[in-house]
């Protein structure tokens, strides 16, 4: 899509969002440098090595400059939510969501996005390295652990922003899901490439991390798959919205292997072929540690609550589950995030529907 040469009209969104979108006050284009939390997160941290006299101060503050400069020369291109006259032809906020939800093609997608889509995601990347090393910064320079802490919840919101892009074109793609659903997620993913932020995924995120951290603390054994309903007990305890996925949607299969996946840490095949093994050597069960052993492979089943093991993580069972899809062979054809997101954008979706029948009827 060459958008080198460029003039662009604002139209009237009216033509391609409902009310109730445009109710959302969320519609001015350009990317979002720095919410008004990060803004502060930022000043504290600047303050602080100020006041120590640190000579990485300059190199901050050169990266906060890089960060904004980059910004600004994505701003240059083409708003995703404004018609533009581009050389390949007339683009608008509608056709982009028709060739979303109407697109058939498998594989990387890259070169079909728009411009603007490819050069945020690296800002974003870029960005969440700036408070991934804020975060180092922050310990050496003595912040509090509360400011600390709240730059660490940052560089996890914007990872979950990462995947919230993945799972959004994966979503749009699924001919499964009601079109309506189809069109509010193509929505979602034009304002999350323009402004790459999401109150979607800022109000998910949360939950998913908790659920990722309990995780971490749990030792199911592998064989019996115990831990499960570890999981489950402990779901019950984080959030309303999680809690109500899994007494849902728990007893689908592709959700159930998902969950599988996603709590053991490896794939459904050797899932399947651990099961086989154990039954056919009469063991009921064996720790993490044992795994890589009696499937004859090196595994890792150890997690962490490192963000980037969170995303490398999902990443291998988003391609997993892509590959299963395009060959149609037995195993989730989703991920755990994919299922879980889903669900709460349709609860979503179907709560903002029956609120406005509800006000449409006579007092």
């Amino acid at each position: 899509m060459n958008e080198s040469k460029s003039d662009f009209t604002t139209v009237d969104i009216n033509e391609f969002f409902t009310e109730d979108e445009l109710s959302q006050d969320s519609f001015k284009t350009g990317i979002v440098i720095f919410t008004e939390k990060q803004r502060q997160l930022v000043k504290a941290l600047r303050s602080a090595l100020t006041e120590i006299k640190s000579e990485r101060l300059d190199r901050f503050n050169r990266r906060i400059e890089d960060l904004k400069n980059l910004a600004a020369a994505i701003a240059s291109f083409p708003s995703l939510l404004e018609r533009a006259n581009l050389t390949g032809g007339t683009r608008t906020p509608a056709s982009l969501i028709d060739s979303l939800v109407n697109s058939n093609r498998e594989g990387d997608t890259t070169l079909q996005l728009p411009s603007k889509a490819t050069l945020g995601k690296g800002f974003l990347v870029a960005k969440l390295h700036t408070f991934s090393s804020m975060e180092k910064l922050a310990r050496e320079s003595g912040l509090d652990k509360k400011t600390t802490a709240a730059i660490h919840d940052e560089t996890i919101a914007m990872m979950f922003l990462l995947l919230a892009e993945d799972v959004y074109l994966n979503l749009i793609r699924d001919t499964s899901l009601p079109m309506a659903s189809r069109r509010q997620l193509a929505i979602s993913l034009l304002l999350l490439w323009e402004h790459r932020a999401d109150q979607n995924i800022t109000d998910i995120s949360p939950v998913l991390h908790s659920v990722w951290n309990a995780r971490t603390r749990l030792a199911p054994a592998f064989g019996t798959m115990m831990g499960t309903s570890e999981l489950i007990m402990i779901s019950f305890q984080l959030d309303e919205q999680w809690s109500q996925f899994i007494k849902t949607m728990l007893g689908d299969p592709g959700v159930n292997q998902a969950m599988e996946e996603f709590l053991f840490g490896i794939s459904y095949e050797q899932i399947t072929r651990l099961k086989e093994l154990l039954r056919e050597k009469g063991i009921a069960a064996i720790s993490r540690d044992e795994v890589s052993s009696f499937l004859d492979e090196d595994v890792k089943t150890n997690v962490s609550e490192d963000y980037r093991d969170f995303f490398q993580q999902y990443s291998l069972r988003r391609d997993n589950a892509r590959a299963r899809k395009r060959l149609n062979i037995p195993g989730p054809h989703k991920t755990l995030e994919d299922y879980f997101i889903s669900f709460v954008m349709d609860s979503n979706r179907k709560k903002q529907e029956k609120d406005t029948v509800a006000q449409k009827i006579p007092q």
